[in-house]
């Protein structure tokens, strides 16, 4: 049983659905089964089926969400089709999901920031993007902008820029957590001022292409779930930025825009792991009609029975809920406030954990096995509750702006 509950689907929205749920199924599952048990330097080798699948992807005419819906959408209808879109390609596998979201990325940054000019730019590159802003010293606490200590002058960031002419020098690096940290050909990179009085509310955005002299990657990260998601380091090495490539600055708005880029992705962190607890509450449904015990498959037995009513009870609350938050985000102007889009993020992916315990439950010992996809599931979903801000750090944050 999978009915959609919002009535305002048009027809061409349902197509747009069925075709994601069709590539998730016959191109991101396979792959990512493939690179799940690959070596990370693997996984973004230059003969790696990875790229095949971004080609696939780029042919299935969904670069540049969510503007590529069309114009003929209100703002509602466009977010519910992204919330659409987010839930089925990360059914398919969230990592490979967030990897093909970021390509071509940069453009729609520039557009949201009134830069025609680098909308240009960045188009004519064809590239990854990726968003610079997790540090070997800062993780969420880099986001922390409620709190007094985000502007004591000891907690400067890692990554630093100075004002040099019209041109700007970065120094420093970004963390092991950049998602394709290693493979994107740009970013939107945050930098503290090095002679900040403020710590690191008086900081710096660019919009900067990776091949500036000074900027170099480490190795991809080897880490539990999500492996399919590349993430590395990014250094900087008096790397110098022509002006060109700044957005904006100072601390009267650099906390607003740290707090907005948050706020938007973890509304989008909510969308994509309904997918993935999706994923683990159908794997273990049809598991529980196969699987025989006592004589009849399981689902007939009364515990199972009640344990994917409540998988699936979570699984619909949680997405009426990040849908609604989206939804209100795109309508209003200036956006939900933050502790709203905290909501989206945790209950979707502590959700998401849960429903993946459960999947991992009802298929007893084999769950366990890589032979099933459950426990992969398991894996990336865990990974989730720290992604984009954790889940404790960011219900703290939410409890300032009461």
């Amino acid at each position: 049983m999978d009915i959609d509950l919002d009535l305002t689907l048009t027809d061409e929205m349902l197509a747009i659905r069925e075709s994601c749920h069709r590539f998730a199924e016959e191109v991101m599952r396979p792959l990512a089964a493939k690179l799940d048990r690959m070596d990370p330097e693997a996984v973004i080798a230059k003969d790696s089926p990875l790229w095949e699948g971004l080609e696939k992807y780029k042919a299935l005419g969904l670069v540049g969400m969510p503007e590529c819906y069309g114009d003929d959408l209100s703002p509602a209808q466009r977010t519910l089709m992204h919330s659409i879109v987010c839930e089925e390609l990360a059914w398919g596998d969230v990592g490979l999901f967030i990897t093909y979201a970021l390509y071509n990325m940069a453009p729609g940054i520039a557009k949201a920031y009134g830069r025609p000019d680098l909308v240009e730019f960045f188009r004519q590159r064809n590239e990854i993007c990726c968003l610079a802003l997790t540090e070997p010293n800062h993780g969420s606490d880099m986001v922390a902008f409620p709190d007094a200590s985000f502007r004591d002058p000891k907690g400067r960031s890692d990554l630093r820029a100075r004002r040099d002419g019209d041109d700007f020098i970065l120094n420093g690096q970004k963390a092991a957590w950049v998602s394709t940290g290693t493979i994107a050909g740009s970013g939107i990179v945050f930098a503290t001022y090095e002679n900040s009085k403020q710590g690191r509310a008086d900081g710096a955005v660019f919009l900067m292409p990776f091949d500036l002299p000074g900027v170099s990657r480490g190795k991809p990260l080897d880490k539990l779930g999500q492996r399919t998601l590349n993430q590395g380091e990014i250094f900087f090495d008096n790397v110098r930025v022509p002006r060109q490539f700044f957005l904006m600055d100072g601390p009267d708005v650099y906390p607003h825009v740290l707090g907005a880029t948050l706020r938007d992705a973890n509304i989008a962190m909510g969308q994509q792991f309904i997918g993935v607890a999706r994923a683990a509450y159908e794997h273990a449904l049809a598991y529980a009609k196969e699987r025989v015990q006592g004589g009849v498959p399981i689902i007939q037995h009364q515990a199972v029975k009640l344990r994917l009513f409540n998988m699936f009870s979570k699984l619909t609350a949680a997405r009426s809920h990040v849908r609604r938050i989206a939804m209100a985000n795109a309508a209003k102007e200036g956006g939900v406030p933050f502790p709203y889009a905290a909501t989206a993020k945790i209950v979707s992916t502590q959700t998401c954990l849960d429903i993946a315990h459960e999947a991992i439950t009802l298929f007893g010992g084999y769950g366990l096995c890589r032979e099933y996809p459950v426990e992969k599931l398991f894996r990336d979903a865990r990974a989730s509750l720290i992604e984009d801000g954790e889940n404790t750090m960011l219900a703290l944050m939410s409890v300032s702006h009461f």
